[in-house]
C-alpha cells in the first residue's frame, strides 16, 4: 500500500522539515522507497539533504502544469549512504504556483491529477508544506491519504492547531475528498523537558485530542544536533548515528511501515 503523508502545520518552526527528512530516512533504511516532495517556497528540504538550488524546470513548479508529460524530476537525497529516498525539489518558483492555483479550474487537485495519471511506484511519499494553511498545502490535503500535525509545545501553537483542524474538517467536506485522509496524529516538537510549560503541555495533549481519535506520538526533543545535521546536509541519523534523539522517530516510522506493509516488489523509479 502507497502511504501519501502530508506534514502540516500553520506554524513557522514547528519542526515539518525536520520530520520529513528523518521519517524518509528511517523508512528508507527499513527497506521502503520514499520520495520526498517539497512544497514549501522556502525550500528548506533542499537544504537539509544537502543538494543545490534547482533550475525551475528541475522542482515541483514543473510537475504543476498543463504541460507536465510524467517526467519528475527526481534527483537522490544521500545518494552515498542509501538509494531508497528521492526528492522532487521546491523553491521560490512555488510562490508564483501557489498564485496560479488560486484561478486554475483543479487547483487544489492538481498534485493528486498528477499522481493518478502519473503515479510514481514508491511506497511512502512525504509532502513537506509551507507554514501556511493557502494553496499548497490544500492540494497536499487532497493528495494525501493520511496527514501528520507536528507541533511546537506552546500555548499559541497548540491554538493555531487547533485552527488547523478546523481547516482540515472544512475542506474535506468542501473538496468532498473520499475517503478523506486520515489524521496519523499530532507529534510534538523541540520538547524540552526542563520546561514545566513543556511538560504541561506535553501530559495534557493526549487528553484533548482524544476524543476526536487523534494519537499522539512520542514528543522529538530539542537539540542543537539537528541544525548541526541540517548544515551538513544530512539526517541525525548520519550526521550523529548513537544520537538519543533519534529513538523519538521509531514509533511513528513503525505505524508507518505497518501501514504500508511490504515494501513495493515493483522498483521505483530512480532519479538519474
Amino acid at each position: 500500500m502507497q502511504i501519501r503523508l502530508a506534514v502540516i502545520s500553520n506554524a513557522g518552526g514547528s519542526g515539518k522539515t525536520t520530520l520529513s527528512v528523518h521519517l524518509a530516512y528511517e523508512l528508507g533504511q527499513r527497506g521502503f522507497n520514499v520520495a520526498l516532495m517539497d512544497l514549501d517556497p522556502q525550500g528548506s528540504l533542499t537544504l537539509f539533504c544537502g543538494l543545490n538550488p534547482p533550475e525551475p524546470e528541475e522542482t515541483l513548479a514543473a510537475v504543476l502544469t498543463d504541460k507536465f508529460d510524467g517526467n519528475w524530476p527526481l534527483t537522490p537525497c544521500w545518494s552515498e549512504y542509501t538509494s531508497q529516498v528521492v526528492i522532487c525539489q521546491g523553491g521560490m518558483v512555488l510562490t508564483q504556483t501557489a498564485d496560479e492555483l488560486v484561478l486554475h479550474k483543479r487547483g487544489a487537485y492538481l498534485l493528486g491529477d498528477c499522481l493518478t495519471d502519473y503515479p510514481l511506484e514508491h511506497d511512502l511519499i512525504i509532502f513537506d508544506c509551507p507554514a501556511t494553511l493557502g494553496p499548497l498545502p490544500l492540494m497536499a490535503l487532497a493528495a494525501c491519504t493520511h496527514l501528520v500535525v507536528p507541533v511546537q509545545l506552546e500555548p499559541k501553537s497548540i491554538q493555531g492547531s487547533a485552527h488547523l483542524l478546523e481547516w482540515y474538517y472544512y475542506h474535506c467536506r468542501h473538496l468532498r475528498l473520499k475517503p478523506s485522509p486520515e489524521v496519523l496524529g499530532f507529534v510534538p516538537s523541540q520538547y524540552d523537558s526542563r520546561k514545566a510549560a513543556h511538560r504541561q503541555i506535553k501530559e495534557s495533549l493526549p487528553a484533548q485530542l482524544e476524543q476526536m481519535n487523534i494519537r499522539v506520538f512520542p514528543a522529538i526533543r530539542n537539540s542543537a544536533e539537528f541544525v548541526n545535521a541540517s548544515g551538513q546536509g544530512l539526517p541525525l541519523h548520519l550526521y550523529r548515528k548513537s544520537h538519543p534523539a533519534l529513538s523519538d522517530f521509531k514509533e511513528i516510522a513503525s505505524h508507518l511501515a505497518n501501514l504500508i506493509g511490504k515494501p513495493n516488489q515493483k522498483k521505483a523509479k530512480k532519479a538519474s
